[in-house]
């Protein structure tokens, strides 16, 4: 019978007798596309491979992990549990050696054609990207960017699974394997239609009392106002949930419903006649949220990353990234 030491050291020698030769790093990249795309086609556009030859990576992929991954669905495919497991280090390495590869290759802003993805609300979008862009234009006028709407409470495993090179969000802690530097703090405004009583006199009565739009892009009807609100004792009806806040301030224009919605819309609500008016005061302070832009440690050892990482903070007005011990 193996004593615990043994085992340990059993453990080890078959982990280094394992056939790395067997292994092809394409097959890696493959993997790491699927978990991101969710969809053959997708995939193959985005490797520039046909889907057949995708089809036949996939298979080599099922044979070294010994698990099918990826099962079919209406709509793509969808990731096994052992596929979810093998997300994170597989991109984690992937990391690495692209790391390995950029610090040997060097990064040049200037002349990258690289294509970055940014998970964000679509209210921090519209704040951070007309700025951004502009910024990219001239530090990297070749680089191209997806973004992509993501949810708080999402956004560290689309990070993780290399959805998303980096993320902007409201988010309060995150755990080590990850940086973040804080980029600004949002409050929320009350936006109103021309006219509507709240914008003479907003009161929390009055404001508990009102029929209210909430953004909800999972159609979930509690929101962070209510979680204010719940801490004050108290509740709003919130007769509708719209997927975006462009969406919230074409209803509320039209209609005697009210939207808390971020202060730097301001600009949109103008765009569609609607007025911002102080939220009620004791709930002002708890609806407050501080925004920040996040990565792994991982993807920030490759340089372009943290080059674009950089670009985003200075972009909001933070000099250098906020390490932390």
């Amino acid at each position: 019978m193996r004593r615990p030491r043994d085992e340990q050291a059993y453990s080890t020698t078959m982990v280094q007798e394992i056939d790395l030769s067997r292994i092809d790093l394409n097959l890696l990249v493959l993997f790491e596309a699927i978990m991101r795309e969710e969809h053959v086609g997708r995939t193959a556009a985005r490797l520039h491979l046909s889907p057949s030859a995708i089809s036949h990576g996939l298979a080599r992929l099922r044979r070294v992990l010994h698990d099918p991954l990826f099962l079919k669905h209406p709509k793509g495919v969808v990731p096994t549990e052992r596929a979810r497991e093998l997300s994170a280090p597989i991109s984690d390495i992937l990391e690495r050696i692209r790391g390995v590869v950029a610090s040997a290759e060097g990064f040049d802003a200037a002349r990258s054609t690289r294509r970055f993805t940014i998970g964000a609300p679509d209210a921090v979008f519209s704040v951070v990207l007309p700025t951004l862009l502009t910024a990219l234009a001239e530090k990297g006028p070749h680089i191209d960017l997806d973004v992509r709407t993501v949810l708080p409470e999402s956004a560290l495993a689309d990070l993780d699974a290399r959805r998303a090179d980096l993320v902007i969000q409201p988010l309060e802690d995150v755990p080590p394997r990850f940086e973040a530097a804080r980029l600004y703090e949002e409050e929320f405004a009350i936006a109103v239609r021309s006219g509507h009583p709240l914008a003479s006199r907003m009161t929390l009565d009055r404001y508990c009392a009102a029929k209210h739009v909430l953004v909800s892009a999972t159609g979930d009807p509690h929101g962070n106002v209510d979680a204010a609100l719940r801490k004050l004792g108290r509740t709003r009806r919130v007769a509708a949930t719209v997927p975006n806040f462009l969406l919230a301030l074409a209803v509320v224009a039209e209609s005697d419903v009210v939207a808390a919605v971020p202060r730097r819309t301001s600009t949109h609500a103008k765009r569609f006649g609607v007025a911002l008016v102080e939220p009620p005061a004791p709930l002002a302070p708890l609806t407050r949220l501080e925004i920040k832009v996040v990565a792994t440690r991982a993807a920030l050892t490759e340089p372009g990353v943290s080059w674009l990482f950089r670009v985003v903070a200075d972009v909001a007005g933070v000099p250098r990234v906020r390490k932390r011990r």
